[in-house]
């Protein structure tokens, strides 16, 4: 069984909600897909200067954003993994949400980077994975990839596919995730935005990654783009290098604590 795997790669005008999710939606609509990564913030931009900036922008995961990736979702038979600014209650997440229709499920983001500690609560929901037509995918945002574990957790709970939407303004995160893909023995997609905003530099190069390491694609780092990819998520079930090494059969925890 195959699955259309597709990522985003957007330039978001800041706290332009409306037209970023028409530009998004525009990109996707030249493509078909099973599954569409979005990039983090797609639609509210990234850098924000204030708590109330953020909380300006900031919607339940009922709330508008979602309905609207729901809408295109069921139109267009695909889930959608897309991250977003997050209310609950009198706190901020840095979330991501993964639409299948009507059905949707919201990862939190664990470990913050920079400044969103300044306006966002460490994500609580804890690492989870969800069938897409069958396939179980993980969800990581950004600067999760940084921490081993993200994609290790994700993998030991039987993710085939890892949807990563960030704002990469570092450079190691594209070769990173190929490490992540490698030693998981998982596929991983990485939606980036491109463009400046207000000081910031993102550097686009969102990408597709294979069990083995390799780069099914990686797109440019200046222009809007989206790109779909069929792949064979069952490959990911052989965790084998070498037929006496399983990478998780071999793993030992009881000498990993501290």
């Amino acid at each position: 069984m195959e699955l259309r795997l597709g990522v985003v790669q957007n330039r978001p005008k800041f706290l332009k909600s409306a037209d970023n999710l028409k530009a998004a939606f525009e990109l996707m609509d030249r493509h078909e897909a099973d599954l569409w990564v979005l990039p983090e913030f797609f639609a509210s931009g990234y850098n924000f200067k204030t708590k109330r900036e953020a909380a300006k922008c900031a919607e339940s995961a009922d709330g508008p954003l979602v309905s609207l990736l729901k809408a295109y979702s069921s139109k267009n038979a695909c889930a959608i993994v897309a991250g977003f600014p997050e209310k609950a209650g009198k706190r901020l997440y840095n979330s991501a949400v993964l639409v299948d229709g009507e059905k949707s499920r919201t990862y939190r983001k664990t470990h913050l980077f920079g400044g969103e500690k300044r306006f966002f609560s460490p994500g609580d929901t804890g690492f989870w994975t969800q069938d897409v037509r069958g396939v179980p995918v993980g969800v990581m945002i950004c600067f999760d990839w940084f921490f081993p574990e993200s994609a290790r957790t994700l993998a030991l709970k039987g993710a085939q596919v890892l949807a990563h939407p960030s704002n990469l303004v570092l450079p190691w995160g594209p070769e990173g995730m190929k490490i992540r893909s490698l030693e998981n023995r998982v596929f991983s997609a990485t939606a980036n935005r491109v463009g400046a905003e207000r000081g910031l530099r993102y550097i686009g190069q969102s990408q597709m990654v294979a069990p083995n390491g390799e780069l099914c694609f990686r797109l440019g780092g200046d222009r809007p783009q989206a790109a779909v990819v069929e792949i064979e998520p069952w490959t990911a079930k052989d965790k084998k290098v070498h037929p006496a090494n399983d990478l998780f059969a071999d793993r030992r925890p009881r000498l990993y604590g501290r």
